[in-house]
């Protein structure tokens, strides 16, 4: 991140003694779209400079464009690197060697100057503006029915889920988040959605074969429960890890993250949310419902934002997908006004049905809820489940600190069996871990979401006159409260 931040610099500096003399808005492959759906909008800058020969004209390395769309014209998402073929030749390729350098990585990593636009319901002309250093441009977006549709036809659907028997469920559907998810330039790849969303439990074609693969939400669960508290997990899992530039492992073939969520019961049925801790790229970030919560190994990192008092807020960045809180400093979603703040996103809630988002700005998509136990632990227990697709990989033994309980499966699937991009990145919550906890060796891998009791202890301080119970009434992950399975140290 350091080097890209230097090489924008320079690259700035070299290229503002170039001055902007224009700027057009290319549509990608045509200013034509159906309602609902989307097209490339690429944002190009000209300029001039005098030399010792006389004026060069030409296309210049400009990014971050401000694109605006006329009233009910539509949507843009934030900037990112033209994928696409471009061959226009850039007038600072014939800056010197050492410059020339320069300028050519940031051309490749660093320059974002274009947009997804996302066509509105209703059919008409609309027009899409871009200002880029004083420069405008400006393009008409036909939105029609009479267009070719964009869309790739799926070829899988699910089918309603089966009544659960879960007595957890209604817990978690009661507190199940809203989740306001950030859409980039590959929409679909930023829904959250089921493993085998393809139809097969086989993780290394999840990225081919997203166009193929069911649209419809799906959020995984589990819950927990101790003498004091519930502990609900939620694992948003989406086949793409993506990026407008894949280098060094920064894109990868599937991608797990979650929260999860500390309910202090109180005698009633549902209890009181406590504490939202969610997880982005290994980094633990803490939301409290509870005053009295303090700060430890980890910090406070805001309030907690309820949408119709049981659901809390949590927002999910698009490309790499971690999670925050929605009132976390690095959320991109304003509750208050129901807004993305870079662009396009969608939000997704609990309602049983596994909706299909009807475009990248959609909103209140409806999710089904999957059990994580059913789904992948049963599976990921390869020794005693004799499961033989290409679902988990790099299997370990569970190693908890503080003398906890182990779980009863020797070993365990730790990441999702993945190869386009970069390998077996993605990990179910029993591979997970918190680089602050780590580095003090308070917290071993797996930890934080298979004993939330005692790792929210080490994490954070609670009041004395609430504490937690490190003691388990039920956790199948630790063999405890299920009929003929046992942890080591047994419930405590």
């Amino acid at each position: 991140m350091r080097q890209a931040i230097c090489v924008f610099l320079f690259t700035a500096a070299a290229m503002a003694q170039v001055p902007v003399t224009g700027a057009k808005i290319v549509a990608d492959p045509e200013p034509r779209v159906r309602p609902f759906e989307s097209l490339m909008l690429q944002v190009r800058v000209y300029g001039q400079r005098t030399t010792a020969n006389g004026t060069e004209m030409g296309r210049l390395l400009r990014g971050g464009p401000k694109v605006t769309v006329s009233e009910g014209g539509g949507w843009v998402s934030k900037p990112f690197k033209y994928p696409g073929k471009d061959d226009e030749k850039f007038l600072q390729e014939k800056a010197s060697t050492f410059g020339g350098i320069f300028q050519s990585l940031t051309k490749d990593y660093v320059v974002q100057d274009s947009v997804l636009y996302t066509a509105p319901e209703k059919p008409g002309r609309y027009k899409v503006s871009a200002d880029i250093e004083g420069q405008k441009a400006e393009i008409e977006i036909e939105v029609t029915d009479a267009v070719a549709t964009r869309k790739k036809p799926e070829k899988i659907s699910f089918d309603a889920e089966r009544i659960s028997s879960d007595p957890y469920r209604k817990l978690a559907e009661h507190w199940a988040p809203l989740l306001a998810q950030e859409t980039w330039w590959q929409p679909k790849s930023d829904i959250p959605t089921r493993f085998d969303f393809d139809g097969d439990w086989q993780g290394d074609n999840n990225w081919d074969q997203i166009d193929e693969g069911t649209s419809q939400a799906y959020v995984y669960y589990a819950a927990m429960e101790t003498e004091t508290h519930w502990f609900l997990h939620y694992n948003a899992f989406h086949p793409r890890d993506y990026s407008d530039k894949c280098v060094a492992g920064s894109c990868h073939e599937n991608d797990n993250e979650g929260l999860i969520l500390t309910v202090r019961k109180d005698g009633s049925q549902f209890g009181k949310l406590e504490l939202m801790e969610t997880l982005a790229h290994n980094n633990v970030y803490s939301f409290t419902n509870e005053r009295g919560i303090g700060r430890n190994i980890h910090n406070i990192d805001g309030g907690i934002d309820f949408y119709q008092e049981s659901h809390p807020v949590a927002f999910i960045e698009s490309g790499g997908h971690g999670i925050q809180g929605g009132q976390g400093a690095h959320s991109g979603y304003t509750f208050s006004s129901d807004t993305f703040k870079a662009g396009t996103g969608m939000t997704f809630i609990y309602k049983g049905t596994a909706e299909r988002a009807r475009h990248a700005n959609d909103r209140l998509v409806g999710y089904e809820l999957l059990s994580i136990h059913d789904h992948w632990w049963t599976k990921a227990c390869q020794q005693e489940s004799g499961w033989q697709e290409r679902t988990f990989d790099e299997y370990m033994t569970y190693q908890p600190t503080g003398g906890r309980p182990t779980t009863p499966c020797r070993l365990i699937g730790t990441t999702f069996y993945g190869r386009k991009e970069s390998a077996n990145k993605a990990k179910p919550f029993w591979g997970w871990h918190d680089t602050a906890t780590q580095k003090k060796k308070v917290i071993g891998v797996g930890q934080w979401a298979l004993d939330p009791a005692y790792s929210v202890q080490q994490s954070l301080r609670f009041p004395a006159d609430k504490p937690v119970s490190v003691k388990y009434l039920y956790n199948p992950y630790l063999g405890i409260g299920v009929p003929g399975l046992s942890g080591a140290a047994g419930g405590q």
